[in-house]
């Protein structure tokens, strides 16, 4: 199985700075632009998913029912399994009043009570992953930049830089999890293309 996994348009806290794992803020405008035009540019290259599941987030959800409507890939499958790291004391703060409150932890990576680790990501999502039916060929999952980044710290490859919305990685899975190309299509990378 091909899987194809991006993170979600801009969200309003995406917008705000804040640190989001569980909590549920919707896209913004803009993060509802990214996701039509990622989802015209998967349409335009004939990109087809027997699959689209999401995290049951709204802002990952919401990308993921644009994306469908707009390449015609039926209901979205939203799944708890597909959620973003639970933050923490961290869920709501932007960077500067964390960094206020615990100097140099962000860089240090010394992670608050509550933050979720690699390892409890990976025991909800793998599962997750080996639940979806064997005649899905391609699937694309519209996540979050923590799930993706845990992803390729399990199969040891440098993480993806997903500082864009709508960027991410694809993966195969198979008898194991193998990582595959960066995938981007942010606005940033799209404009790119055109130039």
């Amino acid at each position: 199985m091909d899987l194809l996994i991006l993170r979600h348009g801009q969200s309003e806290w995406n917008a705000q700075g804040k640190w989001q794992g569980q909590a549920d803020p919707p896209l913004t405008d803009l993060g509802v632009q990214q996701a039509l035009r990622a989802a015209e540019h998967l349409r335009d290259a004939n990109f087809q998913f027997d699959l689209i599941a999401s995290s049951d987030l709204q802002r990952a959800k919401h990308t993921a029912e644009i994306i469908s409507q707009t390449i015609g890939g039926g209901p979205v499958l939203a799944q708890t399994e597909f959620r973003e790291r639970h933050a923490g004391a961290w869920e709501g703060l932007t960077r500067v009043q964390i960094e206020a409150s615990w100097p140099g932890a962000i860089e240090e990576q010394r992670w608050p009570e509550g933050y979720e680790n690699d390892h409890s990501v990976m025991a909800r999502l793998i599962p997750a992953l080996e639940r979806l039916r064997p005649d899905q060929k391609s699937v694309l999952i519209v996540g979050h930049a923590g799930l993706i980044r845990a992803l390729d710290r399990r199969v040891k490859v440098p993480d993806a830089a997903i500082t864009n919305h709508l960027s991410g990685r694809w993966y195969s899975l198979k008898d194991d999890l193998k990582a595959g190309d960066i995938a981007d299509f942010s606005e940033q990378a799209l404009l790119h293309e055109l130039e």
